[in-house]
């Protein structure tokens, strides 16, 4: 028996009509978005949208791995994974080292048997343009958010290929596609991250291999507070509501938003998806 269909009466907020639409929302048989027995390496994972991908992926099965360079808060993450009965170990890496970046993903592989998830989410950012950013930020920048992804991918993509294939997500950025004022250093990064999507996605697409880039928009993590309390001191409250402001949607989005993209992209639905930039960023590169 068909369910009964939910009308918008005059007057009733949007609020309420998609209230009233949740009991009759059909779910497709078998879209599950479960990793279980998956092994998830995800980096930055202790902290902001990391935390958020390292939550969820642990929520839906999956083993996380986080790598963190703060060693208290990936401590933190993996107890509050594992009390919530998730499976959870941490690593403390640096992804700009590539010495010790491989020696932590083997030691994960040896732990573990098998590499199923990749998820590059470690990144700084950085303020200027082409002439007042020196070249030691320049670098700083490209090292952790270029250099990073690299290290790792070197490191964790035989471990794939011995596995069978996995998934690959990349946290790349709206800025890789479009221009922001006095982002030179973290815009260049972004698109190169991008672009590495892009031709790890080819090669390795004989290989049982998916790779995919989201492009988050401003998303409001404690980076983003750190942000912008560096960067505009005094002005912080103005400075929050001008950035929400410039995301058609009208506000900054949650961690837990760019969780679930990753998580789809990462799970066997997403199977016949790779090479692909997906943006989540409250209509920032469409409907501006």
């Amino acid at each position: 028996m068909a369910s009964p269909r939910a009308e918008r009466m005059p007057g009733m907020r949007r609020s309420e009509y998609t209230e009233q639409l949740r009991p009759h929302r059909a779910v497709l048989p078998g879209i599950m978005l479960k990793l279980d027995s998956k092994t998830a390496v995800i980096t930055g994972g202790a902290s902001g949208i990391g935390l958020a991908i390292s939550r969820l992926f642990a929520q839906q099965g999956a083993a996380v791995e986080i790598l963190d360079r703060d060693a208290a808060q990936a401590q933190s993450a993996v107890e509050e994974i594992r009390s919530a009965g998730g499976e959870a170990a941490a690593e403390l890496c640096d992804v700009a080292d590539a010495k010790g970046t491989a020696e932590a993903i083997d030691r994960i592989y040896a732990r573990r048997g098998r590499l199923d998830i990749l998820v590059n989410n470690a990144g700084i950012a950085h303020v200027g343009n082409a002439l007042s950013t020196t070249e030691e930020d320049f670098e700083r920048v490209q090292r952790v958010n270029v250099f990073g992804p690299a290290n790792c991918l070197r490191a964790a993509l035989p471990h794939m290929i011995a596995t069978g294939g996995g998934a690959i997500v990349n946290l790349s950025s709206c800025v890789a596609v479009m221009a922001i004022a006095d982002r030179f250093a973290y815009s260049t990064s972004k698109g190169a991250l991008l672009a590495m999507t892009y031709a790890v996605a080819r090669d390795f697409l004989d290989k049982g291999i998916r790779c995919n880039a989201l492009l988050p928009g401003r998303v409001h993590t404690p980076f983003v507070d750190g942000f912008i309390a560096r960067n505009y001191p005094g002005r912080e409250a103005e400075m929050f509501e001008r950035l929400s402001k410039t995301q058609p949607i009208g506000r900054m989005g949650r961690p837990e938003e760019i969780a679930a993209a990753a998580l789809f992209l990462c799970s066997d639905e997403a199977s016949f998806i790779t090479g692909t930039a997906l943006p989540v960023d409250g209509g920032t590169l469409t409907v501006r």
